[in-house]
């Protein structure tokens, strides 16, 4: 069933251009309509009921076309600083004191020989990257796509130069194939902004090995429209 309305969803998206002028054929068809039998001279004389069915039209039609509408102009912008790479620590023995005299012990306690932690820089390494690129010639997209160890078994994807056409519901996911949602896929938060560099870290314990590309996913119309193969 899920399949049916990701499939159904997908494409209405796709089809949103004919969707659109199909519903204004059809606004304008039934305007002529109402006008030939006198629609508007019964919603004169019933302007109550009339502006009831008119707000309860735009209370229902104006969030819609907003929600669905406005990303189409709205840009974000963010940059964000790259990830660095997190210290390891390390316990090191502390070194042993000989007695250097052979007088006789004193009262004084004898040193520790505890272990102390000792921070070793660390390299964050990339281990995978790719390139954007749009699914179509409206859903553009451009920019990288990197995962970086930051630090031993903690990973990090940061996009960089990042530009992509704005949309509803937009999520970023790491994906099980190369060029589209599959199940298994990570979903690794919302999408930041449209345009900039910035980043998102991976939950700690999971296998990146599994994952092919980096992309950018519609939620609410099961639709893609950036994806960065590695």
């Amino acid at each position: 069933m899920d399949d049916v309305v990701r499939a159904l969803l997908d494409g209405l998206y796709d089809q949103r251009v004919a969707v659109a002028i199909t519903a204004a054929v059809i606004a304008v068809v039934v305007g002529i309509v109402a006008w030939r039998r006198g629609w508007a001279a019964i919603a004169r004389r019933h302007r109550g009921r009339t502006g009831l069915v008119v707000a309860a039209l735009l209370a229902v039609g104006a969030p819609v076309t907003w929600y669905v509408a406005s990303p189409v102009w709205i840009r974000t912008s963010l940059v964000e600083a790259g990830p660095t790479a997190a210290p390891v620590f390390t316990s090191t023995p502390a070194p042993s004191v000989a007695s250097a005299s052979t007088a006789p012990p004193t009262l004084d306690p004898a040193p520790s020989l505890t272990s102390s932690p000792t921070a070793t820089p660390s390299v964050a390494v990339t281990h995978a990257r790719g390139e954007f690129s749009g699914t179509d010639d409206f859903h553009f997209g451009r920019g990288t796509a990197s995962l970086i160890e930051i630090a031993p078994g903690r990973f990090h994807l940061r996009l960089e130069d990042f530009s992509v056409r704005n949309g509803p519901d937009l999520y970023v996911y790491l994906s099980t194939a190369a060029g589209d949602y599959a199940n298994g896929s990570l979903e690794l938060g919302r999408l930041k902004a449209t345009d900039g560099s910035f980043g998102y870290d991976v939950p700690e314990g999971i296998d990146i090995g599994e994952f092919r590309s980096a992309i950018i996913w519609c939620k609410q119309f099961s639709h893609l429209f950036a994806v960065a193969p590695f």
